[in-house]
């Protein structure tokens, strides 16, 4: 299959087991991740990768983060979110540090950690590694920043779930061009 093919059959993927992808493999997908464009070579992106009793750990801090948040929500919904790491072997934390620079504003920066999320999900493709970028309320919870130890001026742009995929692979559903794309 030629790669333009390849790139057109990838989706996400929300059913994902073990095994989590090895510690080449993630090597691998960094290496993709890190060549998005990059304006001033600013290098905006960071990534924290979570896998065995790690994903416990991440599941308390979301669950720290959601009750500071709110403080009324039940034991059950503090255990939902608690398990919500646990939906994958591997949880790569994807996050934006944004520099001042006169040539770079701060959206250049979040597209490109956008374009570099986006190269580790077709890396992750390649390698037949099943792939979901969540976002949701804890992407913008900065006591969850706090508790994965963000710098103040740094911010997350989701988490990437990664296993093997689970149940039976849909084809990917396309938009039609026309309602997108215009030529002038």
């Amino acid at each position: 299959m030629s790669v333009f093919k390849e790139l057109l059959s990838r989706k996400s993927h929300n059913k994902l087991v073990a095994p989590a992808p090895c510690e080449t493999q993630v090597e691998q997908m960094m290496k993709l991740a890190l060549r998005a464009p990059d304006h001033a070579l600013l290098k905006p992106w960071r990534y924290q990768v979570f896998t065995g009793d790690s994903l416990v750990q991440l599941g308390e801090f979301f669950a720290q983060a959601s009750e500071i948040e709110n403080p009324e929500l039940t034991a059950d919904k503090l255990d939902k979110i608690k398990a919500k790491p646990l939906r994958a072997p591997m949880v790569i934390v994807a996050s934006v540090l944004i520099t001042e620079h006169p040539k770079v504003p701060e959206i250049e920066q979040y597209l490109s950690v956008g374009a570099s999320v986006q190269n580790l999900l077709i890396g992750a493709h390649l390698m037949n590694i099943g792939a979901i970028w969540r976002t949701g309320s804890l992407c913008f919870n900065r006591h969850l920043m706090d508790l994965l130890r963000l710098k103040t001026n740094e911010s997350l742009v989701g988490f990437i779930y990664l296993g093997q995929e689970d149940g039976d692979k849909k084809s990917p559903k396309f938009a039609k061009q026309d309602e997108f794309v215009s030529w002038k």
